[in-house]
């Protein structure tokens, strides 16, 4: 290379580009896990995600307000497509009027469209909710059973329901809830790749100790509202940042 050309070189080096975008901590990828993360090692890290979650929310419980498995029964299905900070709003007057499950049973349909429409797809969680009561007044003494198999029996009743009625209430790990929050952030750990929430909680069931189920789903979905949020994930002050293969710190 003569001068000219060793000239001509260093002055484009040293000179901005454009277009050319330099890479900060900020605009960063994820990290990405090795695919070859055995069995054995995934077990070991989800020792220690449960073990920080723990730390930071030891007392994590169901946020829907209730003081009856029928009240945390009919609170769930009015979950469905809606917030929990909702539900709260709705229910209070709702569980004062209706107390029982004989109460619900004879409610007058278009009255109880209108006391829980601001939760959202109010007709079918009407019918969903009249017909669970009905079924409970008729096969159960009016009163809410304690074993998954009665329950998602019950019209509107599916297994996450269930999960939450039987964790929740009766202090029965029969399985892990699964909603939108447990869902991603799952995803997010690594701890499966399935889209269905049935067989994410299969994933979930085969890592997590048994006595930890319902505890891990409450944990996860109040990491989902404080730091894992959807949109704006705070990874910075994130307890398990440096166990998520998706981080961006």
């Amino acid at each position: 290379m003569n001068t000219r050309d060793a000239e001509a070189f260093l002055t484009f080096a040293r000179a901005p580009h454009r277009g050319r975008v330099m890479p900060t901590k900020a605009s960063a990828p994820p990290r990405t896990r090795s695919a070859r993360e055995t069995e054995a090692e995934r077990r070991v890290r989800v020792r220690k995600i449960i073990a920080r979650l723990e730390k930071a929310y030891p007392a994590a419980t169901c946020a829907l307000h209730h003081n009856s498995a029928l009240e945390l029964l009919v609170a769930t299905i009015l979950s469905a497509q809606s917030t929990d900070a909702r539900v709260n709003m709705v229910t209070p007057a709702l569980f004062a009027k209706y107390k029982t499950a004989q109460d619900f049973a004879n409610a007058d349909p278009q009255v109880l469209q209108q006391e829980i429409h601001s939760t959202g797809f109010f007709r079918s969680k009407t019918r969903s909710i009249i017909g669970m009561a009905q079924a409970l007044v008729e096969r159960h003494g009016g009163q809410v059973p304690d074993t998954m198999e009665e329950l998602v029996q019950l019209p509107g009743v599916g297994r996450k329901t269930a999960n939450v009625v039987l964790g929740c209430w009766f202090k029965k790990n029969e399985g892990v809830v699964v909603d939108t929050h447990v869902q991603r952030i799952a995803t997010l750990l690594g701890l499966t790749k399935e889209k269905d929430p049935v067989k994410i909680e299969r994933d979930l069931m085969a890592l997590v100790p048994r006595e930890k189920w319902t505890w891990f789903s409450n944990a996860l979905i109040q990491h989902g509202r404080r730091v894992c949020i959807a949109r704006r994930p705070k990874c910075e002050i994130c307890v398990v940042n440096r166990l998520c293969p998706s981080s961006r710190v």
